[in-house]
């Protein structure tokens, strides 16, 4: 499986996709159209746990915005991820700037959301 990289944008955040077991998000996320944006994203992680999965996924995820359509992108990905979780061992790292508070809430809102997952909270 090869590794997918996305360059960051103004609109969208930098993607690396490693199959040796990280995947890692860091940016904003506002794309005109984000369920097509994050599609090969979100493909990759689908074949990745499907064919190849590390013995630990590593998530990092450093979103510092991202709008409503993002936010649901989000869940989906958190969904993909949980449905993975009790076959491979992933371990979730939302990382924020102390001074972005709205980052920290949706962290703290994810972890209420998927209880099953391994989210840490990181500050940077």
């Amino acid at each position: 499986m090869e590794k997918l990289r996305i360059e960051e944008t103004k609109y969208t955040p930098k993607i690396e996709l490693d199959p040796a077991g990280t995947i890692s998000m860091v940016g904003k996320s506002y794309p005109e159209n984000t369920f097509e944006f994050y599609e090969p994203m979100m493909e990759w992680v689908r074949e990745y746990f499907e064919t190849s999965a590390a013995e630990v996924t590593t998530v990092n995820l450093e979103i510092t915005y991202f709008n409503s359509s993002s936010s649901k992108l989000f869940f989906d990905f958190f969904d993909l991820l949980e449905e993975n979780n009790e076959e491979h061992t992933i371990k979730i790292n939302w990382i924020y700037d102390e001074e972005n508070e709205s980052a920290e809430e949706s962290g703290e809102d994810f972890i209420e959301d998927f209880e099953d997952l391994d989210i840490q909270l990181v500050v940077k």
